[in-house]
């Protein structure tokens, strides 16, 4: 496929222009990949200068008779955007059949989130006895108190702790340093943690400064981070869809509900435009509706 011949330049654009992670760029390969599958299903051995608009909306259909969702419909036609914006800046080609292109129109996904007796539990059920007790105790705390990514929760490095100061170092998205504040609570239990469980593990090459370790002294992977938090919320009764992003949710969605300032919670979750952190302010807006629709006496009258 012709096509296919613009894979390299186009995540080599991902990994050097755009500074995306790698599981972000080996998403946007995905996208293009089903570009791909599509043309090649349609006997269409195109360039990207000759796919014209009417190309990409039957591919748009295709997804759709596939029945591909419409949040991953939007994602995939983000995708092939940024194929075209690379192709653009590159000079490989003068017009972008994506320009008029919208996606499908999707609701807003309210996030789940946690009450904080709920996060109780899910700490009381962590088994202290066991060799990762107070590491997977730490683990929920820090996700808890600074509302941290999978991917920045993995690795996070002691060196980038500020206990004195308390305050983290992040690396976000894109390479984005910024400091968030982490609690006395949180602060205690990763000390906890690093005296009575790290400091006796073989610490493997080039894992010295990585905080949360496996028991064989190597970098926890995103995988085991979904798989312990899973476990515990089973194991606490909790019948909700918890993963480790609930724990960032929950942080933002406490923080705005207590009054924190939404411009303070944007700069401690890292993003990039304040209306992605006004997500936390509908949930407060949809929990005060259903309290008015539950409760007051002439809603239903």
């Amino acid at each position: 496929m012709k096509l296919n011949n613009y894979k390299k330049g186009f995540e080599s654009f991902l990994k050097l222009e755009r500074s995306l992670s790698s599981n972000s760029v080996e998403a946007y390969l995905r996208d293009f990949d089903k570009l791909l599958q599509y043309l090649e299903g349609k006997k269409k051995d195109l360039g990207p200068e000759e796919i014209i608009t009417a190309d990409i909306t039957d591919f748009i259909s295709w997804l759709f008779d596939l029945g591909v969702a419409a949040r991953s419909q939007a994602r995939i036609i983000s995708g092939i955007k940024a194929f075209y914006k690379y192709l653009i800046i590159e000079n490989i080609v003068e017009l972008d059949p994506t320009e008029l292109i919208e996606g499908p129109k999707i609701g807003m996904k309210i996030p789940e989130v946690l009450s904080i007796a709920e996060i109780d539990q899910l700490v009381a059920a962590i088994d202290l006895s066991k060799k990762e007790g107070e590491r997977n105790r730490a683990i929920i705390e820090t996700l808890y108190s600074c509302g941290l990514r999978v991917s920045e929760l993995i690795n996070l490095q002691i060196s980038n702790i500020l206990f004195e100061e308390g305050f983290l170092r992040v690396v976000g998205k894109g390479n984005k340093e910024r400091l968030v504040p982490i609690g006395g609570s949180a602060i205690r239990y990763i000390t906890f943690y690093r005296e009575q469980q790290r400091n006796h593990l073989s610490i493997q090459k080039g894992a010295e400064d990585i905080l949360f370790l496996n028991n064989r002294g190597a970098q926890l992977s995103r995988v085991m981070i979904f798989t312990i938090i899973k476990k515990l919320a089973i194991k606490a009764g909790i019948n909700k869809n918890v993963s480790p992003h609930t724990f960032r949710h929950s942080f933002a969605t406490h923080l705005v509900d207590g009054g924190a300032d939404l411009r303070a919670v944007q700069e401690m979750l890292g993003h990039e435009s304040i209306t992605t952190t006004e997500i936390y302010t509908h949930l407060d807006r949809d929990y005060l509706k259903s309290a008015i629709t539950q409760f007051h006496p002439r809603v239903n009258n």
